[in-house]
């Protein structure tokens, strides 16, 4: 019997297809971008259409390259971004709108409202989310407001929500399956987190139909049956998760108090929190990390909206490089007292300030500042983010010591290190870094039988380098105080 498992990992700007084998060993890997649209200030969209053809090209491109057959995998995982929205018509599979990407912010006077109303800390208690335009309950609304005759056709049942993974199911398995999982129903605003189950008061809150909703699952369960017409043969779709939390179990952080950062667009940071769903008092998520045979695990998160974003910004904005992997070099030949702080609140700022009116700046220019102090400082922001939530984390009780990273960010050695001397931890690279796709397979085969056990996987996990803190805690103190005065001049609340 064949036992290579297929992984879909739908991320923010591009689509990736990797196929493991059942040692968790990647045999192949396709990737392709597809386009971001922004009609206007702080709006983000994508074309579905662009999404799922991306999605089914990945996945002929690596069987076609590893020269197998449909026939010869066990069984598909989905990892995708979460939050993002799509609504389509379940007759046509037609969507009545681009797809609103986690990052838009156009709801963001209505989430506004919503904490003037006192209303937050009900979302909070409920669903251990906040009032933010990144949820995807401020999307569905938004979208049966303003698109014409969107929510009578909602309210007749004719419409489906979905968050990326949910869209991708409906439409490879041939419109037969309508089903998401438990840790991406927690991104929505509309899942009570203890029940595990749709909360009447927030549909009701937000005007949401119910019929609109995917059945909700755990995360290794049985999702349906990619369409034999699309990659030649029947597959077993046997995991779904959020890319964030497809990551933390791709790293093996399966005991409480082990924590993961993955560097992507953004930057998400997870603390495994077990049973517990902890209460952040200082604005982290409280989210589900995974479900598996009905039983939750928890996680606190906190969420950076621009991570690798800033680098590719001073790529394709900027064009002060021409490759991401040029800022590692320009940083290394940039003496650290470069005084020069970049503030990426392109979309306004995630965890801990939820600031979504927030915009982004460069301080501390002089004569003397080139491009190699801008990049250099592009890179010094992903960190300093970083130890914001950190820093919240250990004021809730659980600070993190050591970071198991991943993402495109964790090829870069210098980046790494300087994480390593602000956060004053141990920071852990894993040998795949592809860990979204990895946790994905993961789940897939524990329910297809590949792997016997959570044992089983942890023992896969594999460290490649490690980096240990080299800079003393007064000079680390001085640079994040020069970051802290940084995010103060951009907060839009304070100016």
């Amino acid at each position: 019997m064949s036992r290579y498992l297929l992984s879909i990992d739908q991320g923010t700007t591009s689509t990736r297809a990797v196929l493991f084998t059942g040692e968790g060993v990647i045999a192949e890997k396709a990737q392709c971008e597809f386009p971001q649209y922004y009609p206007n200030d702080g709006w983000v969209e994508h074309n579905p259409d662009d999404i799922l053809t991306t999605v089914i090209d990945c996945c002929r491109q690596v069987i076609k390259q590893q020269n197998i057959n449909a026939s010869d995998i066990v069984a598909v995982g989905i990892a995708n971004q979460r939050e993002t929205t799509v609504i389509w018509d379940r007759h046509t599979g037609k969507s009545v709108y681009n797809a609103i990407v986690w990052q838009d912010r156009r709801a963001s006077k209505y989430c506004q409202q919503l904490k003037d109303d006192g209303i937050e800390p009900m979302l909070q208690e409920k669903t251990g989310l906040l009032a933010d335009p990144y949820f995807s309950a401020t999307k569905i609304k938004w979208i049966l407001d303003n698109v014409e005759g969107t929510r009578a056709r909602a309210e007749k049942g004719d419409l489906l929500f979905g968050t990326i993974d949910t869209f991708l199911l409906w439409h490879l398995s041939g419109t037969k399956s309508h089903k998401t999982d438990a840790s991406n129903a927690s991104r929505t605003l509309l899942f009570n987190i203890h029940t595990q189950s749709w909360d009447e008061e927030l549909l009701s809150l937000f005007n949401i139909p119910v019929s609109m909703l995917p059945e909700v699952m755990d995360s290794s369960d049985d999702f349906g049956v990619i369409d034999a017409g699309i990659l030649g043969s029947e597959i077993p779709i046997l995991a779904m998760a959020g890319d964030q939390q497809a990551a933390l179990f791709g790293q093996a952080c399966f005991e409480s108090g082990m924590a993961k950062s993955t560097y992507g667009t953004g930057c998400f940071l997870m603390l495994n929190t077990g049973d517990k769903a902890l209460t952040s008092k200082h604005q982290l998520l409280t989210t589900v990390a995974y479900r598996l045979d009905g039983k939750t695990t928890y996680a606190l998160e906190g969420s950076i909206f621009v991570a690798g974003a800033a680098i590719q910004w001073l790529r394709d904005g900027l064009k002060l490089i021409g490759q991401a992997d040029e800022a590692e070099l320009l940083a290394r030949d940039t003496p650290l007292s470069h005084g020069v702080y970049m503030v990426p609140a392109f979309t306004g700022l995630g965890a801990p300030y939820w600031d979504p009116d927030s915009r982004g700046a460069i301080f501390g220019l002089t004569r003397n500042t080139g491009i190699k102090e801008i990049v250099t400082a592009g890179l010094q922001s992903v960190c300093y983010q970083t130890k914001d939530l950190q820093k919240s984390m250990e004021v809730d009780g659980v600070r993190p010591i050591s970071l198991r990273v991943d993402g495109g960010m964790a090829v870069n050695a210098w980046f790494l290190q300087f994480l390593s001397n602000i956060l004053g931890a141990r920071i852990d690279v894993p040998t795949v870094i592809e860990t979204t796709a990895q946790g994905v397979a993961f789940l897939a085969g524990l329910r297809a039988g590949v792997f016997s056990s959570l044992e089983h996987v942890e023992a896969i996990w594999q460290l490649d380098a490690s980096y240990d803190p080299t800079m003393p805690k007064s000079e680390r103190d001085i640079f994040y105080a020069g970051w802290m005065e940084s995010v103060k001049r951009v907060r839009s609340e304070l100016n």
